[in-house]
């Protein structure tokens, strides 16, 4: 019902503003069909890697998972513009977390040089999610490092960018509302996934009973900040590095609400923005730290990806490659915490249409997290999806 409704919406803006340049909608609806090979998600409380699961590392289930995405971008004037968007879905019974809910919402103010952005918005460091609201031209299931980000990482703030010219771009961020962020990386390791955390929403980590919550009122009033610069051949290649400290305060807390100070750097390029092939590579790597009575815990991590996409017509072949790991930073000989895992991910996309997508997909994950035999779960965290997916766009 609730994604009728979006649906209907969706149609009813589009008519009335169709005639304003100065309005633009975006919008997706996306029925997926997932065949998973895992044990229970992390969604519903698992160690399960993928955004659905089975009973078991051995077992394999179908799913079903519906999305309804909307967005618009408003620009009355040359020097303002104002963007919100929101997501609608419909996922497995179990599964903890809103069923709809704001995404971003923001206002811009400049020039073609200098731009100040105020709100809620997605830092500008993913090479996959290059799409208007957030979303992927190359696969269906993200990278782990864009499924974290998708998670746990959406500031709230002010975001200030310089481009003197088409070949560097200078940006820097304070923000608050993010102190929880390393929750999900320290207590259930990397995963993947497309699921993007809603404003003010609580999401599952295991144990089963234990919750967090990333996007929502800052718990400390301190300030994070993020700082980037991006060296670019316009439409030929680019290079940016990002560094992202949310400056937690190391105080104990109570779920959902559990400051981790996190701090962390990610580097990403592209060859062949516009072309037929492109070559995209993420690396990030930081630590996260927790307090509780009388102590720290500090988490190290790590990931990468290495993409290659070919378009050809209507078609779409993408094959991406990556490699992760977490440990205790103190390196202790029986480290539960301690995971080194890769995946492969294969995706075949065809427009059918101007408006409609297909796209069938293979994923694979290999990795073990210790810690989830405590938890009473099997270690063997990793597993394999199959996705078909048709999704609407306008």
């Amino acid at each position: 019902m609730r994604l009728a409704v979006v649906a209907v919406l969706c149609t009813i803006s589009a008519s009335v503003f169709a005639q304003s340049s100065s309005f633009q909608m975006h919008g997706f609806l996306s029925a997926r069909e997932i065949r998973v090979k895992s044990e229970p998600s992390w969604t519903q409380g698992g160690f399960g890697r993928f955004d659905v699961g089975a009973d078991n590392p051995d077992d394999t289930r179908t799913v079903n998972v519906q999305i309804a995405q909307l967005g618009f971008d408003w620009k009355p004037a040359s020097w303002f513009l104002l963007h919100a968007d929101g997501i609608a879905r419909r996922e497995p019974s179990g599964t903890v977390g809103k069923r709809a809910g704001v995404v971003q919402a923001y206002a811009d103010v400049g020039t073609e040089h200098l731009r100040l952005r105020a709100g809620s918005f997605w830092l500008p460091t993913s090479r996959e999610n290059v799409d208007p609201l957030w979303s992927s031209r190359y696969t269906i299931t993200f990278s782990a490092l864009n499924t974290w980000i998708g998670e746990e990482m959406r500031p709230t703030g002010l975001d200030l960018q310089y481009s003197p010219n088409f070949y560097i771009t200078a940006g820097a961020t304070a923000f608050r509302g993010i102190d929880t962020m390393g929750t999900v990386l320290a207590d259930r390791g990397w995963t993947f996934g497309n699921r993007l955390t809603v404003y003010d929403e609580t999401i599952a980590v295991p144990p089963a009973d234990d919750v967090t919550k990333p996007i929502g009122r800052d718990l400390d009033g301190r300030t994070g900040f993020s700082e980037r610069i991006r060296i670019q051949l316009p439409e030929r290649a680019m290079l940016q590095f990002t560094h992202i400290d949310n400056r937690a305060e190391l105080r104990p807390g109570s779920p959902p609400d559990v400051p981790w100070q996190t701090r962390l750097n990610i580097v990403g390029g592209e060859i062949g923005s516009t072309s037929r092939t492109t070559a995209a590579a993420e690396w990030a790597s930081g630590r996260t730290t927790l307090a509780f009575p009388g102590g720290t815990f500090a988490l190290d991590f790590s990931t990468a990806y290495l993409l290659l996409s070919r378009k050809s017509g209507p078609d779409r072949l993408t094959a991406r490659a990556e490699r992760f790991w977490t440990r205790n930073h103190t390196r202790p000989a029986d480290d539960p915490s301690r995971e080194n895992g890769h995946a492969v991910t294969v995706a075949w996309l065809r427009d059918m249409s101007d408006h409609v997508r297909a796209g069938l997909e293979y994923a694979r994950v290999k990795g073990d997290h210790p810690a989830a035999a405590f938890a009473g779960f099997d270690p063997r965290s990793g597993g394999s999806t199959i996705t078909v997916e048709l999704r609407l766009g306008y």
